[in-house]
């Protein structure tokens, strides 16, 4: 699978359905050193679900070992975490 490919996947929560965009739209977090991805940053650009109102300023990611499924057209994560909750727990 090509990068580009991969990048046009929407991500979508399972536990709720909430789609959280394409991962185009997020940022790569990962291990300069070894190269190992720790997951995706949030980018936010509005709320997801109407009349819930979350902080603007608040940062989540989706963990690499919360991916459980990359579909043709899809990939399936289970929850998001928030920035501060250190990335390699």
């Amino acid at each position: 699978m090509l990068l580009s490919e991969l990048a046009e996947k929407e991500l979508i929560q399972m536990n709720d359905g909430i789609r959280f965009g394409i991962l185009a739209e997020t940022e790569c977090l990962l291990d300069p050193k070894t190269g190992q991805i720790y997951g995706f940053e949030m980018i936010h650009k509005g709320h997801r679900i109407p009349f819930k109102a979350k902080s603007p300023k608040m940062h989540e990611y989706i963990p690499w070992d919360e991916i459980v499924l990359i579909g043709e057209d899809r990939i399936l994560f289970n929850n998001v975490k928030p920035m501060n909750s250190g990335l390699t727990e």
